[in-house]
């Protein structure tokens, strides 16, 4: 029986939310506070940045309404998601489409529906809006196209001959380069876990190729990870680790310190998605280090189905509001005001916060960053993309057994083989 770790709790929040009565429709005299919970605690560039923007301009044109943001970062925020739970949620509320987190608590009906029609003239990309729909229904909207990349310093690599790997063979021998030259190759954000787990799936994505997808929800509905692509890509990141690409305390370490490795110019390459992208514009990292920050996606796998051009790519986080929001209206009023094309979707570009959900061509100007460029490129060239990271393809403890003890399979600790059965045992 698959173990579900909020179910109960969402249900429970639920049922509290039934027997507290309907939700109250504020009109427009009546002063209404709105209550967002976000997972992007910096509110100065990013991401974050973009969501206050769009907060404080809602709240200027609607004076009567209060915003009130609470901020966590990713790990801190899902542990107080299961909190509110049970205490009530905000009204509107970060989510993720993807079945890891998603499933549970659409069947615990926390999340109001949204018509899928008011969105027809929105720019949504064709499929993005998949993740976040149950039995056809809507529950949420898309705010990225999340790729995973290596940044890199260009400068560093072109002040000390290295080149741009293009096998993952290569990939390791540069690390081993690096290191000698008295540097860390990757930064890697190993202590939360997930980060690896993407890792793991950029390198199943480029053995497998178009097969990535059915292996994946394979391997998750009979509980069993031990075909051969699995323990190959298992066996890679291993041997990513083994040969020192990471650096030393990896696998304890968090997001913050891997970046602050990077953009510090202690480490030459961080592996992390393309919403950093805006790095490239981040006046707290020096100026020497930020306009030559560059990308490239994992390179092939000798004997390899995907091409340098299939990429790992998928739709993941979003918003959503409150089945149980006493302004429930004014929430989905807000919600949808973020995503006016001019609103999340331009503003996102403009500061280089990596792709849109929705088409961004309209506010291409040339000016754009060379990282935001090069991330464009990658983009539109892609033959193939990957879709839903693994760890986040199965039920929550499939997703915490994986992003829990994938540390010990990279550091040896765990065997390869104990590794996959542990996690698809999770997935029974």
């Amino acid at each position: 029986m698959k173990a579900k770790w909020w179910s109960a709790a969402l249900t429970a929040a639920m049922v509290m939310g039934l027997m507290t009565g309907t939700a109250v429709t504020a009109n427009a005299e009546e002063e209404v506070t709105l209550k967002v919970f976000s997972n992007l605690p910096d509110r100065k560039n990013g991401q974050g940045l973009v969501e206050q923007m769009i907060i404080d301009e809602y709240m200027a044109e609607n004076p009567n309404v209060t915003i009130e943001v609470e901020a966590l970062d990713e790990e801190a925020y899902k542990t107080k998601f299961k909190a509110y739970a049970m205490e009530g949620m905000p009204d509107v509320v970060n989510i993720w489409g993807q079945p890891s987190f998603l499933n549970e608590v659409l069947d615990a009906g926390v999340l109001a529906e949204l018509n899928e029609a008011d969105y027809a003239d929105y720019k949504f990309i064709e499929g993005s809006l998949e993740g976040f729909k149950k039995d056809g229904k809507l529950y949420g909207l898309p705010r990225n196209t999340d790729v995973a990349v290596f940044y890199y310093n260009q400068k560093m690599f072109e002040d000390n001959g290295w080149s741009v790997p293009t096998t993952y063979d290569e990939l390791l021998e540069l690390g081993k380069t690096i290191t000698e030259a008295g540097m860390v190759p990757v930064a890697m954000d190993g202590g939360d876990g997930w980060p690896m787990a993407v890792y793991l799936s950029d390198v199943l994505f480029k053995i497998s190729g178009t097969d990535y997808q059915g292996i994946v929800a394979d391997a998750v509905a009979n509980g069993d990870f031990t075909n051969e692509a699995c323990k190959q890509a298992t066996q890679l990141l291993k041997d990513a680790a083994d040969a020192g690409l990471f650096q030393v305390g990896y696998d304890s370490q968090d997001y913050g310190t891997a970046m602050n490795l990077f953009t510090n110019g202690q480490a030459a390459m961080f592996y992390m998605g393309s919403w950093e992208a805006s790095m490239a514009l981040n006046e707290d990292i020096p100026e020497e280090i930020r306009t030559n920050i560059r990308v490239f996606t994992m390179p092939v796998v000798e004997g390899g189905a995907a091409s340098a051009t299939d990429i790992a790519a998928w739709n993941g986080g979003g918003y959503g509001v409150s089945a149980n929001s006493a302004v429930k209206e004014e929430a989905i009023k807000f919600l949808n005001y973020m995503y006016q094309p001019d609103k999340l979707s331009k503003y996102g570009w403009e500061n280089g916060v990596g792709m849109s959900a929705q088409d961004q061509t309209d506010y291409m100007t040339g000016e754009e960053t060379d990282l935001m460029k090069q991330i464009v490129d990658i983009v539109t060239n892609a033959t193939n993309v990957s879709g839903t990271p693994v760890n986040d393809c199965g039920p929550s403890a499939f997703k915490t057994s994986i992003e829990s003890e994938i540390q010990s399979v990279s550091n040896g600790t765990t065997d390869v083989d104990t590794f996959l059965a542990n996690i698809g045992a999770a997935c029974k």
